[in-house]
């Protein structure tokens, strides 16, 4: 069961509804570069309006205050606060930032800032990016220029938002920005990003400050009992979990990581130090969980986002799909609880991101996303599982609050409970958006 001080809220990302792009100073981010190179994105979309909640956020939050959400985890343009990612700050651009937090504090909704969802300023991109580990220590400044802002109004922080995925579809598959396909980078950016997450805890963390990462995890389970396929679960669940819980939560790389890894590169860049300062930066977890994983042993190599393991395939599990094609589980989401809980040393857990694209269409009398309604509550139900085994879940957070740029996908996939119609910008909450109202005034399922 859910306790009273269970926390609910909402979730969303700068890039994703923001827009304003060239405005008040803003500087370019490697996603509008990657938004702007011909094929990247499905339909050729770009971020440049998403949701216009630069200029709409007062709605945006009033719609929030109607929803009861009790907090709101969004994101901070990097560069939107400093243009060249180093340096001095852009007023204007952080006080969009004040201005957002105190509509939200004064509606009674918590905010729950992210540093960094995906944005990195592009000048900072063309000294290396994310494998070079200069960009951790410019994350880290730009973190206490933040938190000197706004540490007065936020008690709790997200440095980093999913690292896997800067790292290894920025970097390895180019599927995401900035669009580099060099395996051997990407190792040393999913360690500078867990660097630049120490770097910063240790300079925001104060009295009233609680620091915390989210990271894309899920349940892995190999297809069969045969040695192949045992591997390849045991090299998924590295490079996807391990990768990152571990040196947060243990202070160290798993060993056969680090075996599997060696295939791709050297670790010269992980310096004396790094990985007791990584180790000691957690106050919270926030987990994002949308599906399962169920692999196979391959025998035909391929080379995918899981450098380091190319003997190994993506099984179906014959479950029902999202419009993005991604399997409904929410057996996954209750084992992945249960695994933190029972490897890892006790933190408080927050999902920060749980939800589900279809294809929702607009009637005369609203959106009707069954569909996502049954989601949702499948997923809630595997939290009260979890909270009834112990797991110390604190929050959650459903994704998305709004229809959004999804990335390389364009504007095609919705993940609102508010969609979004992009040509007017109207706002129209949809069934789910009304139900997970009831789940929060009734305080759970």
């Amino acid at each position: 069961m859910f306790d009273p001080g269970f926390l609910w809220g909402a979730a969303t990302s700068s890039y994703q509804i923001e827009g304003a792009v060239a405005e008040d100073g803003r500087g370019p981010s490697i996603w509008d570069t990657f938004a702007a190179t011909p094929g990247a994105i499905q339909g050729g979309d770009t971020g440049a309006v998403a949701a216009d909640h630069y200029h709409r956020f007062p709605g945006d939050v009033a719609l929030m205050a109607g929803l009861g959400l009790r907090a709101y985890r969004f994101s901070l343009a990097w560069p939107r606060i400093q243009p060249t990612g180093s340096g001095a700050v852009n007023q204007r651009g952080l006080d969009f930032y004040r201005r957002l937090t105190d509509t939200l504090l004064d509606q009674g909704i918590q905010p729950w800032p992210t540093l960094y969802h995906w944005d990195l300023p592009q000048p900072l991109e063309d000294r290396g990016g994310w494998p070079a580990r200069d960009t951790a220590e410019r994350f880290a400044e730009y973190a206490a220029l933040v938190h000197e802002a706004l540490g007065d109004r936020v008690t709790h922080w997200t440095t980093l938002n999913e690292p896997w995925c800067s790292a290894f579809l920025g970097y390895a598959t180019g599927r995401h920005a900035p669009g580099r396909r060099d395996p051997a980078a990407a190792v040393r950016a999913a360690h500078h990003l867990l660097l630049g997450h120490g770097l910063a805890a240790e300079a925001i963390r104060g009295d009233d400050s609680h620091v915390g990462i989210t990271l894309n995890l899920t349940h892995v389970a190999p297809v069969g009992t045969e040695p192949a396929d045992l591997d390849a679960a045991r090299r998924i669940d590295g490079m996807q979990n391990r990768l990152f819980l571990d040196p947060l939560l243990r202070g160290a790389y798993p060993d056969d990581v680090l075996a599997d890894l060696r295939e791709v590169t050297g670790f010269g860049h992980v310096h004396d130090g790094d990985l007791k300062r990584i180790g000691a930066s957690l106050d919270h977890l926030g987990v994002n969980y949308y599906a399962p994983m169920l692999v196979a042993g391959s025998s035909t190599p391929t080379q995918s986002a899981y450098v380091g393991s190319p003997l190994v395939r993506v099984a179906d599990g014959g479950r029902p799909r999202t419009a993005m094609g991604w399997e409904i589980d929410e057996r996954g989401l209750l084992e992945l609880l249960l695994r933190l809980k029972d490897d890892y040393p006790a933190v408080p857990l927050y999902i920060t991101e749980n939800g589900a694209a279809f294809d929702d269409v607009v009637e005369h009398d609203g959106v009707h996303d069954a569909h996502r309604v049954a989601y949702l509550d499948g997923h809630l139900r595997s939290c009260a599982q979890a909270i009834g085994h112990g797991v110390p879940l604190k929050g959650y957070f459903v994704w998305s609050l709004l229809d959004n740029f999804e990335w390389s996908f364009g504007y095609g996939p919705r993940f609102g409970i508010v969609h979004v119609d992009y040509a007017t910008q109207h706002r129209t909450p949809k069934d789910s958006a009304r139900w997970y109202a009831e789940v929060i005034r009734r305080g759970g399922l």
